[in-house]
């Protein structure tokens, strides 16, 4: 029998409601995870998994229902908590005009919680750029990389700051399988490194697939096959801003409602 959770939950849903005006985009979202865990958003263009992430992160309010990050929060609270997560936005979101150096020491430099000190920013923007094996492109601008070396950068960039939660959107949209693969490899690294709570959309099964099956081996520098539900993925699946399954990969794969099985692995 697993032991009962002591700590506050890294992320807590709890009967959320957004909308603008009489429109109502998500409705009765509930759910919770605790550190380290990893979900896995998946839905129908348009059911809400960006807006999912956007009330995590802050950027949006709820207008019903509460969300908690690491302990209860009040509104003025949301500014500093955002020090503690890491985003990878659609497409990498990089700023065009800087470079790769410049846009990775961007939450060093811009979130004043952080305290960085000026002779460190250097060395931190380096070791997330080893991390993601892109050390070479200090003084590229995003527009001399591919797209797979942009994720990439992102990455680097959203892991900077070393995060306890990791927020990540369609990640290898548009990405050959190989690269996409590499990205999926370089997001269980981020996660497993520092135990970081994980929240990913996709719309690849393989993606899902990917963070449940498989952990960082540090002594190898590489993945290798996890034990079932050793890394604690669970699954989320959004139709029309409702949701309508969440739960182990395992029931995931077993679900017979005909939306969810469409995006389970049959």
């Amino acid at each position: 029998m697993s032991e009962p959770h002591t700590q506050p939950a890294a992320v807590a849903f709890e009967a959320v409601e957004f909308g603008f005006g009489d429109e109502i985009l998500l409705e009765d979202i509930t759910f919770e995870l605790q550190r380290g865990d990893t979900l896995v958003i998946q839905g129908a263009a348009g059911s809400g998994k960006t807006l999912l992430l956007k009330l995590a992160l802050g950027l949006l309010r709820p207008t019903k229902g509460s969300i908690r990050l690491f302990a209860r929060l009040e509104e003025s609270d949301w500014y500093d908590v955002r020090a503690r997560i890491g985003v990878l936005f659609q497409e990498g979101g990089l700023f065009d005009s800087l470079t790769v150096e410049e846009n990775v020491a961007y939450p060093l430099l811009n979130q004043p919680l952080l305290k960085t000190p000026p002779d460190q920013v250097n060395e931190r923007v380096g070791q997330s750029l080893e991390f993601v094996e892109l050390s070479h492109t200090l003084g590229q601008l995003p527009s001399e990389l591919s797209g797979g070396m942009r994720r990439r950068v992102g990455i680097a960039r959203a892991i900077v700051t070393q995060p306890d939660l990791l927020l990540y959107d369609s990640p290898t949209a548009g990405l050959d399988p190989i690269t996409a693969n590499t990205i999926m490899a370089l997001i269980v690294k981020g996660r497993d490194v520092r135990g970081a709570t994980t929240m990913m959309v996709t719309h690849r099964h393989q993606d899902g697939d990917i963070l449940d099956r498989y952990r960082f081996d540090t002594k190898s520098g590489g993945l290798i096959s996890a034990a079932r539900d050793s890394t604690r993925t669970r699954y989320l699946v959004l139709k029309e801003g409702r949701m309508v399954f969440f739960g182990t990969p395992a029931e995931f794969d077993a679900s017979t409602d005909p939306y969810v099985v469409k995006f389970a692995s049959r």
